[in-house]
């Protein structure tokens, strides 16, 4: 059996559709436990880790135009919460459907003489390669889908204390003490004062104290 060359057969995301034959109405379904590709979710947010187990159940259904690939990827993404940054890990399930065109039919199913003439067209399908197709594009797709833009460990996760950064779940009594503004300049001069106050108190005793000892003298 010839494989393309821009595929690889052992890739376990990698699949083969030889087997359907072409026959439209031919079934085959799979099951397979893939170790997950490089960044696969929302970059720096969330994602499945990098070779965590992923469950695939997929559905091969052969049509007139290509190969219909319909399946349910299951995993478990790791992050951290956006409000507490407290890690956060979440059991996924994405559902993906896509069809795979034969290169040398059109969407009605067709044979053309020269695929791909039409640029535009090719940018938005999928082909088989030789009996083969990549599921890989497909499942990231699915899978950032799946996953919250915004991932919280709990949805009323109170966050952090904005003034000192404790985190407020673990503490729902934590606050501090508000001054107003108004009277920040006000209590500014009126310790101003005081340390006033204190420091001519210290110098009339001073000066008392020398008196009354020149008049001892």
């Amino acid at each position: 059996m010839a494989h393309n060359a821009r595929l690889d057969h052992r890739d376990p995301l990698v699949f083969d559709t030889h087997e359907l034959g072409r026959r439209p109405g031919a079934l085959q379904r799979l099951t397979r436990t893939v170790p997950a590709p490089r960044d696969l979710g929302i970059q720096s947010v969330i994602a499945v880790p990098e070779g965590a187990p992923v469950e695939l159940d997929i559905r091969l259904e052969s049509v007139m135009e290509g190969v219909l690939v319909t399946g349910t990827a299951r995993a478990r993404a790791e992050g951290e919460c956006v409000r507490c940054l407290e890690p956060v890990g979440l059991e996924l399930e994405a559902d993906f459907q896509e069809l795979f065109s034969y290169p040398n039919a059109d969407d009605r199913g067709r044979v053309i003489a020269e695929p791909g003439d039409d640029a535009e067209d090719d940018e938005d399908r999928f082909f088989l390669e030789d009996g083969l197709f990549d599921l890989e594009p497909l499942l990231r797709d699915a899978v950032v889908l799946a996953l919250p833009m915004q991932p919280v460990c709990q949805d009323d996760c109170p966050g952090l204390c904005s003034e000192c950064g404790a985190r407020l779940a673990d503490d729902p009594d934590h606050h501090h003490d508000a001054v107003d503004i108004r009277w920040a300049a006000l209590q500014g001069l009126a310790g101003s004062l005081e340390d006033g106050e204190k420091d001519e108190m210290s110098g009339d005793a001073t000066r008392s104290a020398r008196v009354d000892e020149k008049q001892e003298k």
